[in-house]
């Protein structure tokens, strides 16, 4: 690929220039601040790998049965010193197994080189997303993937992903690193996205994006993990792109609006600046067929991290996103200080997007009030669904605390708060065996119990939500906080 080593350039220098030094100061503040408030344990740093046996209450399905791998940051903390944001800690891995009515869990870091240097060290020596650090100097991509946000099974095998860089293999059954991933030789320490989507065949849509390149690369493999196609699309201003949607016949991205400066001892995520006074968000859609762009939609400006899902509609495409007022970017390391996020600061809202081709025109329709972490039925990827999972927070802290199944059809809710002292990570739907429709399975999930400090396996019937739990499988301990996973029976 002839852009590559320009892509890996620029993505390294992105990170290598990396506002804020990891310091003891904010290690003292979010100390001070867990003290008065149970809830930010969510936050707090992990040491050593877990395993254990889960208490269940209520009754788990008998025809349940899988593994849930689960992946998120776990190191915040080293040698006294404390990140400054939620996505730069080192990935945790965790695997939670049902079988039989019985759940056990195993949790344990993913041994990067960068955690191997730096655990050596005592101390963070590698740029990090939101925290400027340069203690030593970064040679490409994979020098500083911490491989801490989501965790794909494919084809017998498990990777854990993080966008910047490449996959990182484990075992599926220890969760023990077996290196890095390189798909294939001319793409190598390339960026490989947290979020491929499967394809009815088996194989996956996935993509690549430097900040500063202003180029996407796509990769398309098949069912067996090999590169069947790739290609690169030059998208001007491109910043920070987290997530995607496939349809039918169509890859679609949605481009925030970021400038991205070029101070010097700075945080990549301290040189995104807000440009919502100048530019709209921006849906870049690539045709499936040639990976050529096909057409950009402008809508109101707004930030973006997850998207649901894709299909087409005659001549439109209609997709699924939870959309952030102003700059939600920045808000998310808050906590990591020991301060709260206020819902009030950037209100969310999922929405059904509608691009027209014919008219050029992005429409819009309000599914849910505040909420992330959208998800379908696997077996509907990419095609017509009418049922749409997302997690909501009720409260003026910006809490996630419930799990909801919405019809994009009639926009009626079926869902469970969990209530004060809990926190519930993403949830996943799935089906059941000959499924033949969207709510004949489960949603499983996990949820934090911050007042006993415990982490909860959760099994509903995604048919009643609002009946509650069938069943929760409480570990003895609490395990870190996970962005994304998946369920393989």
């Amino acid at each position: 690929m002839s852009n590559r080593r320009q892509f890996l350039s620029v993505a390294a220098l992105g990170l290598a220039s990396t506002s804020a030094l990891a310091d003891n100061l904010t290690y003292q503040s979010f100390h001070a601040a867990l003290e008065c408030n149970a809830r930010l344990l969510t936050y707090a740093d992990h040491t050593g790998d877990v395993a254990g046996e889960a208490t269940v209450l209520g009754h788990l399905p008998k025809d349940l049965n899988g593994v849930f791998y689960r992946n998120g940051p776990g190191r915040f903390e080293l040698g006294g010193e404390r990140y400054h944001h939620w996505f730069d800690g080192d990935g945790f891995a965790q695997r939670w197994q049902i079988r039989d009515g019985k759940v056990s869990h195993i949790g344990r870091f993913v041994v990067t080189q960068k955690f191997i240097e730096e655990s050596n060290a005592g101390k963070f020596l590698y740029p990090a997303f939101g925290t400027y650090i340069d203690r030593k100097g970064v040679k490409n991509n994979d020098a500083i993937n911490v491989a801490n946000t989501n965790l794909l099974p494919l084809d017998g095998r498990v990777y854990a992903l993080w966008e910047g860089g490449s996959a990182t293999e484990l075992d599926p059954d220890t969760l023990a690193i077996r290196g890095i991933k390189t798909w294939r030789k001319d793409l190598k320490a390339m960026p490989f996205s947290a979020h491929p989507k499967m394809d009815p065949d088996g194989g996956l849509w996935n993509f690549g994006s430097a900040p500063g390149a202003n180029q996407l690369i796509i990769y398309r493999l098949n069912a067996q993990g090999e590169v069947t196609r790739t290609a690169g699309l030059p998208v001007p201003q491109l910043n920070m792109v987290h997530d995607f949607v496939v349809s039918g016949r169509h890859l679609i991205f949605l481009v925030s609006p970021y400038d991205l400066g070029s101070e010097p001892d700075t945080s990549f995520a301290d040189r995104l600046h807000w440009a919502g006074d100048r530019r709209p968000l921006r849906a870049v859609v690539i045709s499936k067929d040639t990976l050529a762009l096909r057409q950009v939609f402008e809508l109101p400006a707004r930030s973006v991290f997850h998207l649901g899902n894709a299909y087409e509609d005659g001549a439109c495409t209609r997709l699924d996103a939870v959309l952030h007022e102003g700059d939600a970017l920045r808000k998310v390391g808050l906590p990591m200080r020991g301060a709260a996020r206020m819902v009030a600061d950037n209100p969310a809202s999922t929405v059904q997007i509608t691009l027209d081709y014919a008219s050029g025109v992005a429409r819009e329709a309000r599914l849910f009030g505040v909420s992330e972490f959208p998800r379908v039925m696997p077996q509907v990827v990419s095609a017509r669904h009418r049922k749409l999972l997302v997690l909501g927070a009720s409260g003026r802290e910006l809490i996630l605390d419930s799990v909801n199944l919405i019809d994009t059809d009639t926009g009626k809710v079926d869902g469970y708060a969990f209530g004060t002292g809990w926190q519930v990570e993403e949830h996943v739907l799935v089906p059941r065996r000959g499924a033949r429709s969207e709510t004949d399975g489960y949603v499983v999930g996990v949820a934090q119990d911050t007042r006993r400090a415990q982490s909860v396996l959760t099994v509903f019937d995604a048919h009643n939500i609002k009946a509650g739990p069938l069943a929760l499988a409480r570990l003895p301990y609490r395990a870190p906080v996970c962005f994304h996973g998946n369920f393989q029976a």
